[in-house]
């Protein structure tokens, strides 16, 4: 008897609720501060220090069980979050930090549930994608739903919650200056069938920091401002160069505006909005001027320009006694000998430096007692060796790096061109 008690109690709250909402003919209240709402656009309004947090009026439901958020713009940090909160959840906390809440952050890629230190879930988050989040099921006599959350229309991960009388409501919360969304609350959204094989082909694993650039499959876009120096977009691979994977290309599908399209190689830290070659710790040749930039904003003449259909590659010619950070003494790599023969039409495996002569000196400055290493790192342009720059390898290795800065640039990247 007490269980069908408890059971009938709660009915009537969700009827009173239900009425409450519906009955008078009155939409319910939406909650929301320090964001500025026009229509079905949030706009953070806070000195970056404090949270702004928006709140639906209704509830997620069986017949609106899905909602969708697009990042209109990221602003400074890009600290968007996405997810399902208590009707009367604090206004000052990011959605996921309290008990009750969950949510899918963009600027990390974490699922924070009901606690304010988050847990790796799914890829970040840039301007142009939509992050969508629903319930498959709502179980509310047994106090617990499955949440669900989407990128760009595929499934990310789901995480069971558990549910208030109340229900949960669609939240969004921001951080910093400048960060912008639209919200519609009326989306809808489909599994398809073969969305698991679509989510194992879409190669953004591969990358470990993505700002202002869009993944799609091995498919980079450019979707920052391009006003500025300051805008832009950067994708940085998960993974540094090594003896076993030594060399990535890069075809220019779309050259946009101006093709401000980098391509090189940075330390892990690099800054989000510097052009690879700009600062310390990386190199790159540079598309529109044909020009190297080797940490520094000043570039050297270096090799022709690159239009679209160009295929644009860099490498790494290692030491033949190279060992790389983390690299155990007993372990084996295949190496491979890299050169590119004057009128060759495609890049063949040869990767040990052979003993030429050096190139101009790095420059960098190195902090005394640290163990400098230095490498030869190469450029192609569609299969043609265009020059080499000798550098110091920075803590942690020389990662992938492709830089884009007007409106319309699309590249198409192989991290792995030699492999197979």
């Amino acid at each position: 008897m007490d269980d069908i008690n408890v059971l009938h109690h709660r009915c009537l709250l969700n009827l009173r609720r239900r009425v409450r909402d519906i009955g008078d003919g009155r939409p319910a209240q939406e909650r929301y501060m320090r964001l500025l709402k026009d229509g079905d656009t949030l706009s953070y309004q806070g000195n970056s220090e404090e949270v702004g947090c928006y709140v639906a009026g209704h509830p997620l439901s069986k017949g609106n069980c899905y909602f969708e958020v697009t990042i209109v713009d990221t602003g400074v940090r890009g600290t968007i979050a996405v997810g399902l909160v208590p009707k009367f959840y604090r206004l000052d906390h990011q959605p996921g930090w309290l008990p009750y809440s969950v949510a899918y952050h963009a600027d990390n890629g974490k699922l924070y549930n009901g606690n304010p230190v988050g847990q790796q879930f799914g890829p970040k988050c840039a301007r142009g994608d939509r992050i969508g989040c629903g319930i498959h099921s709502e179980n509310i006599e047994a106090g617990v739903t499955t949440v669900f959350f989407t990128k760009n229309g595929k499934e990310v991960g789901s995480v069971e919650v558990p549910v208030s009388a109340e229900g949960l409501f669609p939240a969004v919360g921001m951080h910093s200056m400048g960060e912008e969304v639209r919200v519609d609350l009326q989306a809808e959204w489909f599994l398809e069938e073969d969305d698991s094989m679509m989510m194992v082909d879409s190669h953004e694993d591969d990358w470990g920091r993505l700002y202002d650039v869009r993944v799609s499959g091995t498919l980079l876009e450019y979707v920052g401002k391009g006003k500025s120096i300051m805008d832009v977009g950067l994708a940085q691979a998960r993974q540094p160069l090594t003896t076993r994977c030594h060399y990535y290309e890069v075809e220019i599908v779309d050259a946009g505006e101006k093709c401000y399209i980098a391509l090189g190689l940075a330390r892990r830290d690099y800054p989000r909005n510097r052009h690879p070659g700009w600062s310390r710790g990386s190199v790159a040749y540079h598309a529109d001027d044909g020009k190297i930039f080797h940490g520094s904003g000043v570039g050297d003449a270096f090799g022709p320009r690159c239009f679209k259909g160009d295929i644009m590659g860099c490498g790494i010619m290692f030491p033949r006694d190279y060992i790389l950070d983390g690299e155990g003494k007993g372990r084996e790599f295949r190496c491979y000998n890299y050169t590119v023969r004057p009128g060759q039409a495609s890049v063949q495996n040869f990767l040990y430096l052979n003993d030429e002569e050096e190139e101009e000196e790095d420059g960098e400055e190195v902090e005394q007692g640290q163990d400098v290493r230095k490498v030869t790192v190469f450029f192609t342009r569609n299969g043609k060796l265009m020059g080499r720059r000798e550098m110091v390898v920075p803590p942690g290795g020389l990662y992938p790096t492709v830089g884009m800065l007007s409106s319309g640039e699309k590249v198409k990247v192989d991290l792995h061109p030699l492999s197979g």
